[in-house]
């Protein structure tokens, strides 16, 4: 082989190295486009976190507008970890098109763990949902209701606090 036909092979294979890394760029560009609304969606309205709201002792209710209220529930009361669980959301005051819960960590990344809802009869809804292991004995977390209606997302939040089995609550 020619030292002119080594030359056009080596830059070749460049050409072709540059283009395969600009086609990965493009194509991971356009799937965090599309993945950015689902993991980070546009909240057009959001509840408080209310303080006194305790999930093992009932549904904690929120307000959002003096009109739309969201009554959420967690059974079994205790929340274990990586056990299924009945997640409940009642919603007055405005009419859903879909109700999720999403689960986060509030001081540690948890990934994505989100849940959709199935409507039982007008305003209530209901699925089953798991929260993740954790490598500390109690962690916080929040769990963000989000009602998608035809004026935007609403989001209601409830917070609450894991441990592992044999550990108290702080």
């Amino acid at each position: 082989m020619s030292e002119k036909s080594k030359d056009n092979q080596s830059q070749s294979t460049i050409v072709l190295w540059i283009a395969a890394a600009i086609l990965l760029t493009a194509v991971c560009l356009v799937a965090v486009y599309k993945a950015w609304p689902i993991l980070f969606p546009q909240i057009s309205q959001s509840a408080a976190v209310d303080p006194q709201c305790d999930l093992r002792q009932g549904s904690c209710v929120s307000s959002i507008e003096p009109d739309i209220r969201i009554s959420f529930s967690i059974e079994p009361r205790e929340i274990p970890l990586v056990k299924p669980l009945k997640l409940q959301v009642q919603v007055n005051g405005v009419d859903a098109d879909k109700v999720e819960v999403d689960f986060t960590g509030v001081d540690m990344n948890m990934g994505y763990n989100r849940v959709v809802l199935r409507q039982l009869e007008s305003g209530l809804y209901e699925a089953d949902g798991m929260i993740p292991v954790c490598v500390r004995d109690s962690m916080e977390w929040e769990a963000k209701v989000l009602i998608t209606t035809k004026q935007g997302v609403l989001s209601a939040p409830y917070r609450f606090v894991t441990v592992r089995p044999g550990v108290s609550l702080p």
